[in-house]
């Protein structure tokens, strides 16, 4: 039988309601996964440990590191690791873990639930039982299970803030549809030699997403503020306005003339970021912007801090953004 850690951070799925409010508050008391869901002990051997007891709103940078570090050191004696989390950021944390781990000998799968594991009606079980399951096949890969499938996590967006089905791959089909059968698609990662843990990460990145009326001054400001990086959100396939007194271009140039890397991505669920299909995309690709695909802004601002961190800016650093690392990107 296959031994699985189950690394708790707090969420949805670990909360229960305060005695006074209908307000959820994360359990202050240790969680027996296996006690609460006996199925576990049918799928796996289950050792659980609490790292963080917070709302994923809650989660940081510093928070990744901490939790890839606990990961990494698992894998050495771990068949595949379960991280319960909050749905608010599990795809941030998700792409953040791919990038910092790199590719992976063992499957290390993220779930979480939309109501407590507490409550007689709630999805949680399942997604625990469901991501055991995923942490016990071939799958070699940072997932995020939900909804009776496992998504590539750093493909992956949450979608639905009341349905079960939360989460969504857009770009990408899932990697495991658990059906009457546990089907694996073939586009599923080999497994790999862990590669020794690389903690470094610039977390000093803006994301901002492009809207009419955005005042280009605000982006240079942030420039001048000493942001490390930035992620825009551009319309379609990574389009930008031009109209004099709003253009992005000035501000994307002094960004470059600062040594601040701008990665484009696309607003759009699905699709890519072409910078060379309308004017103000082959503007801002001129001005020094850096296409990001296909790539959800989760995992852009992952990438551009792993990137960051690893590199510095430069050409190094724009290399490993245009190729994928982790299937992040086509």
């Amino acid at each position: 039988m296959k031994r699985l850690l189950f690394l708790l951070t707090g969420g949805t799925l670990l909360m229960r309601e305060k005695s006074s409010s209908p307000v959820l508050e994360v359990r202050d008391e240790a969680t027996d996964l296996a006690a609460e869901v006996p199925a576990l002990a049918r799928v796996a051997s289950i050792e659980t440990r609490r790292l963080f007891a917070m709302d994923s709103s809650d989660m940081q940078p510093s928070d990744w590191v901490a939790l890839a570090r606990e990961v990494h050191a698992a894998l050495q004696s771990f068949d595949g690791v379960v991280v319960v989390h909050g749905t608010d950021t599990m795809a941030y944390t998700a792409s953040a873990l791919a990038l910092l781990l790199g590719a992976l000998p063992k499957p290390v799968v993220l779930t979480g639930s939309q109501r407590p594991l507490a409550e007689a009606r709630t999805d949680a079980r399942e997604n625990l039982v469901d991501a055991a399951i995923v942490a016990s096949m071939d799958v070699p890969e940072v997932s995020i299970v939900f909804a009776s499938r496992a998504l590539r996590g750093v493909r992956s967006t949450k979608r639905d803030a009341l349905a079960y089905d939360a989460f969504v791959s857009p770009n990408e089909a899932p990697l495991v549809e658990l059906g009457v059968q546990a089907a694996v698609a073939a586009h599923a990662r080999k497994p790999a030699v862990l590669a020794p843990f690389d903690e470094r990460l610039e977390p000093s990145v803006l994301a901002v997403r492009i809207f009419p009326g955005l005042d280009p001054e605000l982006i240079t400001g942030a420039v001048r503020a000493g942001v490390k990086g930035l992620v825009l959100e551009g319309y379609g396939t990574g389009n930008v306005p031009l109209r004099i007194g709003r253009s992005l271009v000035p501000a994307l140039e002094s960004a470059r003339a600062a040594r601040v890397p701008v990665v484009v991505v696309s607003q759009c669920l699905r699709g890519f970021v072409d910078l060379g299909r309308y004017a103000g995309g082959a503007a801002a690709e001129a001005a020094g912007a850096i296409s990001g695909g296909d790539m959800t802004p989760e995992a852009a601002i992952a990438k551009l801090m792993v990137g960051l961190g690893r590199f510095g800016p430069g050409d190094d650093l724009r290399a490993y953004l245009a190729a994928p690392v982790v299937g992040e990107r086509a």
